[in-house]
């Protein structure tokens, strides 16, 4: 069984002005996602500035948002790392923590083969007990989780249950679920691509928009699932234009912008991360009051 099917969100992580997490914003924030819909959590991700958390400030933020969210829907930890052990131990702690399952993003920087990238996946996997989610982002890591070894995972690796797919590549998507025969929980990983994925078998989509559009994120996968295929594709198509602008620039520069001109108080970003350009900016407002959340 999936551990959640519909929309995910790929939560931010609130600062304060010095740089310190916010958590009292941050409670706020997952309050306002259980209030909007949202079927899970997903903590600590490229979304969540995981990479400038240190160890202490990552491991801590999952334990708060375990706590807040308090089982109401499931909590998912992305516990990734570039070096085998360090994926071991945060994937441990989150379990220690109570998470429902952990997001691991394909190994940064070593660029590994395939068989690399299949013994580092079962070696952190083995080391739990929890599902895994295997997150395949070569845009961010420079390297491609191929259809063949993603299936080989989900079926010789117990609980190594699916992938967050943001290749942008929805003929390699296709081949995968095709090989899977079943096997394979997918999830899409951009905004822009959640109906394609649901056509193809999807669960769900692990959301960036979810953050400002908790609702209509939701609503998107209900519709497909409820068989309204063509409402689903409506909210599809009009939140393209937002899509579009929140990325415009790396995420999360510009979901932090949007939160924070909602008045939702995302705060600024931890460096090397930078404000928006002044131009991506207005088109971002624009983009916002159009469709309707300004």
């Amino acid at each position: 069984m999936a551990i959640f099917t519909g929309a995910g969100v790929a939560i931010i992580t609130p600062f304060h002005e010095d740089g310190s997490v916010n958590y009292e914003k941050f409670a706020e924030h997952i309050e306002a996602q259980i209030a909007g819909g949202t079927d899970a959590i997903i903590v600590c991700g490229t979304t969540g500035e995981a990479s400038t958390l240190t160890h202490e400030e990552h491991l801590e933020v999952i334990r708060f948002c375990v706590e807040k969210t308090a089982g109401r829907i499931p909590v998912i930890a992305g516990t990734g790392s570039n070096c085998t052990e360090t994926a071991v131990y945060l994937s441990q702690e989150a379990e220690k923590a109570g998470v429902d399952g952990v997001l691991l993003v394909t190994p940064y920087y070593n660029k590994a083969t395939q068989k690399g990238l299949y013994e580092h996946f079962k070696i952190v996997a083995d080391s739990i007990h929890i599902p895994v989610l295997l997150y395949n982002i070569p845009g961010r890591t420079g390297v491609t989780i191929q259809p063949e070894t993603v299936v080989k995972l989900c079926r010789e690796v117990p609980n190594i249950i699916g992938v967050k797919d943001a290749t942008g590549n929805i003929s390699m998507v296709a081949k995968m679920m095709s090989l899977a025969d079943g096997c394979v929980d997918l999830y899409s990983g951009n905004d822009n691509e959640v109906v394609p994925m649901l056509a193809l078998g999807g669960k769900g989509v692990i959301s960036v928009l979810s953050n400002v559009a908790p609702r209509q994120a939701h609503d998107m996968c209900e519709k497909f699932f409820e068989g309204d295929v063509a409402g689903s594709c409506k909210l599809q198509l009009d939140a393209i234009p937002l899509v579009d602008a929140l990325f415009c620039e790396v995420n999360p520069i510009p979901v932090k912008k949007a939160m924070n001109l909602m008045g939702l108080e995302a705060g600024p970003l931890r460096r090397p991360l930078t404000e928006m350009e002044e131009a991506n900016a207005a088109k971002l407002e624009a983009a916002m009051k159009d469709y309707g959340l300004l």
